[in-house]
């Protein structure tokens, strides 16, 4: 419990203080940022998109099976 109160004053302490930064983001920097942005969602949303696939091929296969069966 020590070691989490030692935690939060920690992060309050550095949250609170304002500190001076010189730092330099060029153009370059914000496409890459927005490169890795729309790569990440790119990739969350193609593999969804297999999943799913995968599910309603699983399904149609279950039910593909019975049909063939009541025809016969």
């Amino acid at each position: 419990m020590f070691n989490f109160l030692k935690l939060i004053f920690f992060l309050f302490f550095f949250i609170l203080i304002p500190t001076d930064l010189y730092a330099y983001l060029d153009p370059g920097t914000g496409s890459i940022i927005l490169q890795a942005i729309l790569g990440f969602v790119a990739a969350v949303v193609s593999y969804f998109y297999f999943f799913w696939n995968k599910i309603k091929s699983f399904f149609k296969n279950i039910f593909h099976k019975d049909s063939k069966k009541k025809d016969e």
